[in-house]
């Protein structure tokens, strides 16, 4: 893709204007500062010092720290931020900055605050570079206590930190902004974070004041800072035949980061990746270390991930410990699942560990080849998050989706991933299914958050009636957009697919205008609806499935659960559809879990288990503790066949919300209803995190008759339905039922 001009920049700014009001966090007296002997040079690092003389400590002191692209914080010699700083573009111009109290960690007297900056230097699919060569890497920091300020400016000592390097081929992939590391021991400022560093930095120069670019206005990060691990020592160290390689395992696949101790003579070259080093058919991240001499520890900040970590050691380099530090997005898996079959707990399990996974700066389809926020993935991801992770988890969706709206086009045209400028395009289908029901209205619905709304609307109302256009019978017009792409896979019926998820997207934006109070756009947006489910039967069943005209291929079971999820397919055609799902495999792992959900919505428990554990089989014979991107490795993969792609992980949702029954009948789960589809299993238990605590339900089947318990948090109400009684409501507290 060619590069965005800078007009579209402007136009789409003013589209994004309502988020981004400039941040009065900054003091004006405050600067973005760097080294005048450094330019925007990909894969440059930074260190930035500044002692202040406080004469007291104050209770608290919220420091602003903004940076591209990431920052390392010491105060006293002591870590207290390891990689802040979020990869930058919540708009085009404009750049997350972090809240940090650092109040804990200051002293009565001489203080020292010091920073190394990672200055990624190019664009990825999940980050936008801040400029040219004519602009450096910057820092902006700004803290406020009781008559008291410490802000960047011209004080601050900086210097290019010149061990920091790149190393020769191969490098990594184009869609990541992050490079190899190289970290040359000899050139290293030993203590330079240290109060008592005897040594001296070079200079800072002032760059533009706070909100002005190349660096754009400031957005507070909506996000938690990263959960830390700590130094950990692997489970398992394994040394080859020939010594050269320590292969180390770690606990499951996680993002990770390598450390190494070692004794040495200068010069020689300690290599660091993972066996994800190629994941998704690319070369993805690594680090290397260039020894000093001596005794000698080492971790390279750069995170990677894998179910293993290798360290090339070459002869003459004596290894004394080798460790990880695992980091990640600060969320606890607060949900759960079980029932009586190992193989559906195990399913649930890598599910959820896949999403963790594909969790950090942004949603990603994978952590290795992309680390991009494509949206498809998004959506089943978001739904995900529900019901295994704490609302600290479900925050990362509504960072999307306002990432995804202030990149919208200025011809209203939606496309991801985002934020890039080296990869954006419209997937129509994936956008439909982002600005829709599963996607917006789910985040909205579930998290009771509808605060996003305002900001999206009359985004996603130019998008769904000025981008997309109807025909004579008010049936949606396929649109080609820059990719047309529906799923990996065969036998794909665009048009079918087009329809179900665009009446999807209207009603979802029927639910948004009602929440806005906007009754005519929501009167209009129902007829749409009607005219949409009138002509569907009509237009596509042949008296055994959904076809479009020019379809040509095998009848797609994609198109037939699009059908029922989305409502448009009647009640009595559902046994005729189920003959084509017990036929027809063609779904994507991506789709696969609207089949599994149309399966449950039809009562068919006993076949939707079968055909989850059918297309799950082979995947889950792998020894890996996450889900594939394709149903197998290789030529099986497609798209490039990742070992760790959480729009796989359907069955998460589905186990905890279709069989359990759990689901929201009102915004947060204030009230939500239980309704269990066992199918064969005897038992199964769930737990369910919500706003106002856990739910909890626990199922047993004896005769084809079920009985249950359940956990109603307080505040909320639970409705339960179970097969043969009449629905009963439940007022918080512990229920045993009949």
């Amino acid at each position: 893709m060619k590069k965005i001009p800078h007009f579209f920049i402007v136009l789409v700014c003013i589209l994004a204007a309502v988020q981004l009001k400039a941040a009065d966090d900054f003091l004006p007296q405050s600067k973005w500062i760097g080294s005048e002997h450094c330019q925007s040079t990909p894969n440059t690092w930074l260190c930035f010092r500044k002692t202040v003389h406080l004469p007291s400590v104050p209770g608290e002191m919220i420091a602003n720290i903004a940076v591209d692209s990431k920052y390392w914080l010491w105060i006293n010699g002591k870590m207290v931020v390891f990689e802040g700083g979020l990869k930058r573009g919540p708009a085009p111009g404009a750049t997350y900055y972090d809240q940090v109290d650092i109040a804990p960690y200051l002293e009565k007297g001489e203080n020292t605050i010091a920073l190394l900056v990672w200055h990624f230097g190019k664009n990825g699919f999940s980050h936008v570079n801040s400029g040219t060569a004519a602009f450096r890497s910057a820092l902006l920091f700004c803290a406020q206590g009781a008559n008291l300020s410490i802000v960047s400016d011209k004080s601050w000592q900086c210097s290019v930190y010149r061990a920091y390097q790149n190393t020769e081929a191969p490098f990594p992939n184009y869609r990541l902004s992050e490079s190899n590391i190289r970290f040359d021991a000899r050139k290293e400022l030993a203590g330079w974070n240290m109060p008592d560093f005897s040594g001296k930095l070079g200079a800072s120069i002032e760059i533009v004041a706070p909100n002005e670019m190349p660096f754009g206005k400031l957005v507070a990060r909506p996000i938690p800072m990263w959960k830390n691990g700590g130094l950990t020592d692997y489970p398992e160290v394994v040394k080859n035949e020939k010594g050269d390689t320590i292969r180390c395992r770690l606990p499951y696949n996680c993002q990770i980061t390598p450390y190494l101790h070692v004794k040495a003579p200068a010069g020689l070259v300690v290599g660091m990746l993972t066996d994800n080093y190629t994941g998704g058919s690319a070369n993805n991240v690594r680090a290397e270390y260039i020894t000093r001499e001596g005794e000698q520890e080492y971790e390279s900040f750069g995170w990677m991930n894998g179910h293993e970590v290798l360290y090339v050691v070459p002869a003459g380099v004596e290894v004394l410990g080798v460790k990880y530090r695992e980091t990640g997005y600060n969320a606890d898996m607060k949900g759960s699942f079980a029932c009586d079959d190992d193989f559906y707990n195990e399913l649930w399990k890598r599910s959820a560990r896949t999403l963790y996974i594909t969790m950090r700066d942004n949603y990603m389809d994978c952590p290795d080849r992309e680390r991009a926020q494509w949206w498809g993935d998004e959506v089943n991801e978001l739904g995900e998050a529900f019901y295994v992770l704490d609302p600290r988890g479900w925050q990362l969706a509504t960072k999307g989706i306002y990432e995804l709206m202030n990149w919208q086009r200025p011809d209203g045209v939606i496309a991801s991933p985002v934020p890039s400028l080296n990869w954006c395009k419209e997937l129509p289908l994936q956008m439909l299914a982002s600005v829709g029901w599963y996607g917006f209205y789910t985040q909205a619905f579930y998290s009771d958050d509808y605060s996003f709304v305002p900001h999206i609307y009359d985004g996603l109302k130019k998008y769904l009636h000025e981008v997309w256009q109807v025909d004579g019978q008010g049936m949606p017009v396929v649109r080609q957009g820059d990719w047309s792409w529906g799923d990996w896979g065969t036998d794909v019926d665009m048009e079918v697919l087009t329809t179900c998820w665009y009446y999807l997207a209207l009603k979802a934006e029927k639910e948004f205008a009602l929440h806005l109070r906007k009754l005519y756009d929501a009167n209009q947006i129902g007829e749409m609806m009607k005219r949409i489910s009138a002509a569907f039967d009509a237009r596509y069943w042949n008296g055994k499935a959904y076809r479009s005209k020019l379809h040509n291929g095998e009848t797609d079971d994609r198109a037939q659960a699009m059908a029922v999820v989305s409502g448009l397919a009647p009640v009595g055609r559902y046994k005729a559809l189920l003959k084509v799902f017990k036929k027809e495999y063609h779904a994507s792992p991506y789709m696969e879990k609207y089949v599994m959900e149309a399966l449950f919505m039809m009562g068919e428990p006993e076949f939707a288990l079968k055909r989850m554990r059918d297309r799950y089989a082979k995947m889950m014979s792998y020894p890996y503790t996450t889900l594939f991107e394709g149903w197998g490795i290789g030529a099986e993969g497609f798209g490039g066949g990742t070992i760790n792609h959480a729009w796989s992980g359907g069955p998460l949702t589905i186990l905890s919300q279709k069989l359990c029954g759990i689901e929201p009948l009102a915004p947060g789960f204030k009230q939500f209803r239980v309704a269990p589809q066992l199918g064969s299993l005897n038992k199964a238990s769930a737990v369910v995190p919500t706003l106002y605590g856990d739910i909890r339900v626990d199922i047993r089947q004896q005769d084809h008759k079920l009985g249950i318990q359940v956990v109603v948090p307080q505040g909320t109400t639970a409705v339960v339905a179970l097969p043969g009684s009449k629905e009963k409501v439940l007022s918080p507290g512990t229920h045993i039922l009949p």
